[in-house]
């Protein structure tokens, strides 16, 4: 099933040449704390929303501001942008929002794609794996070891094969989390395997720990209301 996810630009987006993260939650919550701290840290601003019929209408407030639960953040200074979502996305899902990722990076003509996943692995190391021979380049210059074996799921595996097919460098990186929840020491080493890959990113170590527990929080909450929504149309 194919579902449709709109991109509706509020401040012009110019990232060519640059890079777009995935900070969409698809296996665990870690990749959207880690984006969250960026976001917080390395002043990126909100310059679009993305929505669709099958989100559920609910506002996240936040400094008491209305907010659209998936918004994209940009930094001119960085030439990059992060897609952030409040929303864990039903896999039924996940080919759609890779597809409208890949289609947003190409018409900005953006040189990359990071996303990031956790797995229930025993090493502390971050790992990467890549779409193209450039792509695995960028992941030698940083000195992150690559994946020869496995398997990616959700929206990132969705980004690998997509990319692959049409010469689009992608880049996942994978850091092992024995937790669902969330995971503030593999949120870190997602911010450090991001920072390796773009220069100037950075986060607040001190604060990630807190930062987690509040975006678990915010992100209980949508998932909270997104079921009572549900319950109160169809029960």
């Amino acid at each position: 099933m194919s579902y449709e996810l709109k991109i509706k630009e509020i401040t012009p987006v110019n990232i060519e040449g640059g890079f777009m993260i995935n900070g969409f939650p698809s296996t665990g919550i870690s990749s959207a704390i880690a984006t969250e701290s960026i976001i917080n840290t390395s002043e990126f601003q909100m310059s679009a929303i993305i929505d669709s019929d099958s989100f559920p209408p609910i506002s996240v407030i936040k400094n008491g501001q209305p907010n659209y639960p998936t918004r994209i953040f940009t930094n001119k200074d960085l030439n990059t942008a992060i897609f952030s979502s409040y929303l864990t996305l039903d896999a039924s899902m996940h080919k759609s929002a890779a597809k409208m990722m890949l289609g947003w990076a190409k018409e900005k003509k953006c040189s990359a794609i990071i996303s990031c996943i956790t797995m229930n692995t025993d090493s502390k190391e971050i790992f990467g794996v890549a779409s193209t021979g450039t792509a695995r380049g960028k992941l030698i210059d940083a000195k992150i070891d690559m994946v020869e074996h496995g398997t990616i799921p959700g929206i990132s595996g969705v980004l690998l094969n997509e990319g692959m097919l049409d010469g689009q460098d992608v880049i996942v990186l994978v850091v092992s989390s024995n937790s669902r929840g969330p995971d503030f020491r593999a949120s870190s080493r997602l911010c450090d395997g991001l920072s390796k890959i773009i220069p100037g990113i950075s986060y607040n170590a001190d604060k990630l720990e807190i930062e987690a527990k509040q975006i678990e929080e915010q992100m209980k909450q949508v998932e909270h209301d997104r079921k009572d929504l549900a319950d109160n149309i169809y029960g």
